[in-house]
């Protein structure tokens, strides 16, 4: 008995199940493939269009602390904060790592979503072994 296959989503390095599992993913996988396709580059391109401003905001406040403290949060956290730092300095490091985290993730995702752009979306057929 053959085995059966299963369509799959190839983006960037990761394989998704490309099975419609919500209302909205059965209504968008019965569109014509043109039009799902036109609709995901213009939500890349939004997408990527908001979270660019996103990480310009999280780059400025990096850099903002990096210029208030001359130093940058690597090297506060291999040294550690001083003994005589202020509740401010505190409440800075702080924010600083949640800029600096909000930086690295956002990051990550406008490259992830830059390969879709550039590679579009590939499907192919996955085969379900165990079946």
């Amino acid at each position: 008995m053959p085995a059966q296959q299963r369509p799959t989503l190839q983006i960037g390095h990761e394989t998704m199940s490309a099975e419609p599992t919500t209302d909205i993913e059965r209504v968008f996988s019965s569109l014509p493939s043109e039009e799902r396709e036109m609709i995901i580059r213009h939500g890349v391109a939004l997408r990527v269009a908001n979270l660019q401003k996103r990480l310009f905001l999280a780059q400025s406040k990096v850099r903002q602390f990096e210029e208030q403290y001359g130093s940058t949060l690597e090297h506060l956290e291999t040294e550690g904060l001083p003994d005589d730092a202020s509740c401010e300095m505190h409440e800075d490091y702080i924010l600083w790592r949640h800029w600096t985290s909000v930086v690295q993730k956002t990051t990550r995702d406008v490259n992830s979503l830059q390969d879709i752009a550039r590679q579009g979306l590939q499907w192919r057929p996955e085969v379900d072994a165990s079946e």
